[in-house]
């Protein structure tokens, strides 16, 4: 996921019920059964980005799925719809449109961005039995049963940069830290970072966690430069744009690292192809060639990224994919259960131990940490700025660290008063 302070450009108005189907024109086969998907996510404000392409995203899926027919679950044959509300990341409006979608639209499943809003609508979620997913791990709790986090498993997966960092540059040797101080996404990606530069060797001379205020960022980079780090690393910083010019303003000449880049097209813009590259992040754009190697488990992905870009061509970010990508996860769920209804689809999810997602075969992990097994982690990739386009450089196993140092990431949680249940 990613943030820009891009103005977005949008056609709901913040609190709206949206039925979106597909294919809205079309007329399915006799019979033909329809199931509702709801998207309780923000489409306006500062967190649009990390809803708005994510509604996009599952519009092309299901245009896809639904011009060649439907999907059939339990020999029933169903066209799919998805129905959206935009809370603008506000908790109450959150709630209201949660319910709403449930209740006056009969959805069987929510898909949420996660955070406050997650853990206000999950009590009621819970009551209901609604199969609910989050893009946030640590949303998960000892008594979220209907929650599941598939696609995404934020801030858990930084680990892999940090990791490929240290194996291809063996001369760094200290970084610092800079990002907001919000316990959602800001903490959870600097203990991370933490956790991951003390693995591999490189300390950490300073961190900066600063509020949502900030106007000015040249006293924080300068500052933080002082400190001479061989890496900056922005964790999952709100702010990558204005933290990157100034980088660049100041004369920055080490490595930089975030778990984020959305939108590195504008920050080029403001700064030069040759600074931005060689950039390490998290996620790749969908035409990435090694998307299409054996394991990936997101269909056409170079088809989804150009139909995508063709209609939005200025909203591509993570989510894009990661909202789709928890709607595909959800339809092998609801074949191998042979029911659309939630405890059904997932049983039949938990009852895979090895669940396959967009990276490859992966595991549910969580409990030690969370309360409870409801995160799926496995490989994920780490990403590179070259040339002005983000491409994979490799797969690492995030399962494969946590197995050797989930102890070191929850020092660093509770250092920062993050909720560990362990």
């Amino acid at each position: 996921m990613g943030i820009s302070r891009r103005d977005f450009v949008r056609n709901t108005a913040a609190g709206a019920l949206i039925a979106s189907t597909g294919l809205p024109s079309r007329v399915f086969a006799a019979g033909q059964k329809t199931v509702k998907i709801g998207m309780n996510i923000p489409m306006t404000g500062d967190y649009a980005p990390w809803g708005l392409p994510g509604l996009y995203g599952c519009q092309v899926v299901v245009d896809d799925i639904n011009a060649a027919g439907g999907v059939n679950i339990g020999d029933q044959n169903y066209a799919i719809e998805i129905v959206s509300y935009d809370h603008g990341y506000d908790i109450e409006k959150a709630v209201q449109g949660y319910k709403q979608m449930v209740s006056e639209s009969d959805v069987k499943m929510v898909m949420m961005l996660g955070g406050s809003t997650v853990g206000a609508v999950m009590p009621w979620a819970d009551r209901k039995k609604i199969l609910t997913t989050t893009l946030l791990a640590s949303d998960i709790t000892p008594d979220t049963e209907y929650l599941i986090a598939t696609s995404e498993s934020h801030p858990l997966y930084n680990v892999t940069g940090v990791e490929w960092l240290a194996q291809h540059h063996p001369e760094v040797k200290t970084a610092a830290i800079v990002t907001n101080n919000d316990a959602e996404y800001g903490l959870q990606s600097a203990a991370t970072y933490q956790a991951a530069f003390e693995v591999a060797g490189i300390e950490v001379v300073d961190i900066n966690l600063h509020g949502f205020d900030v106007t000015d960022f040249a006293p924080i980079v300068s500052s933080v430069l002082a400190k001479n780090p061989d890496v900056f690393c922005m964790a999952t910083s709100f702010y990558c744009t204005p933290l990157m010019e100034q980088l660049y303003h100041q004369g920055y000449k080490g490595k930089i690292i975030s778990c984020t880049l959305d939108y590195y097209d504008e920050i080029i813009a403001k700064t030069s192809k040759e600074f931005v590259n060689g950039t390490i992040f998290q996620f790749p754009d969908f035409d990435d060639p090694k998307l299409n190697e054996k394991g990936i488990n997101f269909p056409n992905p170079g088809d989804f990224d150009a139909k995508f870009r063709k209609d939005h061509p200025n909203d591509w970010s993570a989510v894009a994919w990661e909202y789709p990508a928890n709607l595909l996860n959800w339809i092998e769920g609801a074949k191998a259960a042979g029911s659309v209804e939630p405890t059904e689809v997932l049983k039949a999810l938990r009852s895979n131990k090895n669940p396959e997602f967009v990276f490859g075969e992966g595991r549910w992990w969580g409990k030690e940490f969370w309360g409870r097994d409801s995160v799926v982690v496995g490989r994920w990739p780490v990403v590179v700025v070259q040339d002005g386009k983000a491409r994979i450089q490799e797969y690492r196993s995030v399962s494969g660290w946590l197995d050797k140092h989930a102890a070191v990431l929850a020092k660093y949680m509770k250092s920062h008063g993050l909720r560990i249940t362990g």
